[in-house]
């Protein structure tokens, strides 16, 4: 049993550094052990202050390279560097690009017409909501797809007698489900993508649509479960649920036609290569302006700056683990008690899985891809399975009201309790776990 609990000393292991350097090979000579003790203390205290959210976790991020370039574990060049680093910018173009879709009604107009045409069966009502929201969420914001439904599916259920309970938490799921579809469903897979160009760079990093192989098995997973076994994975009818106003939908007219087409357009331009990430981020969000699709305060607006400071400030300490031996310490520290490469993974999908539940599903990546690259380097291994299976066991989170934007945003249009979540979460956290263990590691070979 001691095995299972192992890696979950990581994060203490400063407190353990005889330990670690005696059970393992003599650590290189590069190791400053001073600086190692800062940055486990660093890292130690941004977790709990991520977990319990005492700040905001935009000004925990941004104190980290405060601390330490403060401390002298990092120059000051080194700690604000990664603000503007390319992954950063991809980031800030993608939500901007993302806004002008709902500035103009383009994606509020999509979501109407389709969910229109599911009728009146509650079955159909949900797949068709599940598959849309799924679809919406591999592209846009999932917070802002699932606040634009709500609505509509709540009107379209009343109309058709159906419960509004029955269908928005599934709905809320499948915007998970959707997430780990593409690069940009997530944030968590943006995070992930990054800390492994600046800590492996030599693995490159993930392709658009590469983490579709395990976002669409899930999302179709999902949808068929939800329709064969509703008695078993949809909450019960309630009639006390709340109502929300309608959302008025922007008449953005030929504006909401150009803002799609750029959107699609910089899709396209990701997925193939033709024009690199960061560049056609920045590009189409700036078309989007020039074409008075959305204006600059809009474009301003719709930037998630939490995830934004998040990243950067989480990069900075990838860079301090790196520098002062840190990540070096912990692999050998690991590596000591853990031989097999799919024990480990197991292991440490299985702390991502309960992480993400109670405290922020970025943050939990920003914490956990700084940690296991090292390890798996230090093995002999690729980081690459191992990164996928974090951001993606990060991004499907289903058990808490908390673990994501839109779980917390059906919580009260849906009077779901807590125990809701844990009760019919579980089942999806334990598919989303089976389903990484079976995918990942046979598309990412362990062995490099």
């Amino acid at each position: 049993m001691e095995k299972c609990f192992l890696f979950l000393l990581v994060l203490c292991v400063s407190l353990l550094p005889e330990t670690a350097c005696a059970a393992s090979a003599p650590p290189p000579q590069t190791i400053n052990m001073p600086h190692v003790y800062i940055v486990f203390g660093v890292l130690l205290v941004a977790a709990v202050l991520f977990f319990t959210e005492w700040i905001p976790l935009a000004v925990t991020s941004i104190l980290v390279p405060c601390a330490l370039s403060t401390l002298g574990v990092i120059t000051v060049k080194e700690a604000w560097i990664s603000f503007g680093d390319t992954s950063i910018l991809t980031i800030v173009g993608l939500f901007m690009l993302g806004e002008a879709t709902f500035a103009t009604g383009f994606a509020q107009r999509v979501a109407t017409v389709i969910i229109s045409k599911a009728g009146a069966s509650e079955t159909r009502l949900l797949v068709f909501a599940i598959l849309l929201i799924a679809f919406m969420s591999a592209f846009l914001n999932n917070a802002g797809v699932t606040a634009i439904t709500l609505p509509m599916l709540i009107s379209i259920a009343r109309k058709a007698h159906l419960s509004p309970s029955r269908i928005l938490l599934p709905t809320a799921y499948a915007a998970s489900f959707g997430g780990c579809i593409s690069l940009v469903g997530q944030a968590p897979s943006m995070v992930a993508n990054g800390i492994l160009a600046k800590m492996a760079p030599e693995y490159g990093q993930f392709a658009f649509f590469e983490f579709a192989w395990y976002g669409l098995p899930l999302t179709l997973i999902g949808a068929v479960l939800f329709a064969l076994f509703p008695r078993f994975l949809v909450p019960p009818a309630r009639e006390d649920v709340a109502e929300l106003k309608e959302i008025e939908i922007p008449d953005g007219g030929v504006h909401m036609w150009i803002a799609g087409g750029i959107y699609f357009l910089v899709i396209i331009c990701m997925a193939t290569g033709l024009v690199p990430l960061t560049s056609a981020a920045m590009l189409g969000a700036m078309l989007c302006i020039l074409t008075r699709c959305m204006t600059l305060k809009q474009a301003q607006a719709g930037i998630d700056w939490t995830t934004v400071w998040l990243f950067a400030g989480m990069l900075s300490m990838s860079f301090a683990m790196n520098k002062s031996g840190a990540a070096t310490l912990i692999a050998h520290f690991v590596v000591s008690y853990i031989s097999d490469p799919l024990f480990l993974f197991c292991t440490l999908m299985a702390v991502t899985g309960i992480l993400t539940n109670i405290m922020s599903n970025t943050a939990t990546t920003a914490i956990m891809v700084p940690l296991v690259i090292p390890i798996a380097l230090e093995m002999n291994l690729s980081p690459l399975p191992f990164v996928m299976g974090i951001a993606m066991n990060a991004a499907a989170c289903f058990m808490t009201p908390i673990a994501t934007p839109s779980n917390t945003l059906v919580l009260r249009p849906g009077n779901y309790t807590f125990f809701d979540y844990v009760r019919y979460g579980f089942f999806w956290q334990v598919i989303a776990y089976a389903l990484s263990l079976l995918i990942i590691p046979r598309v990412w070979p362990f062995m490099p």
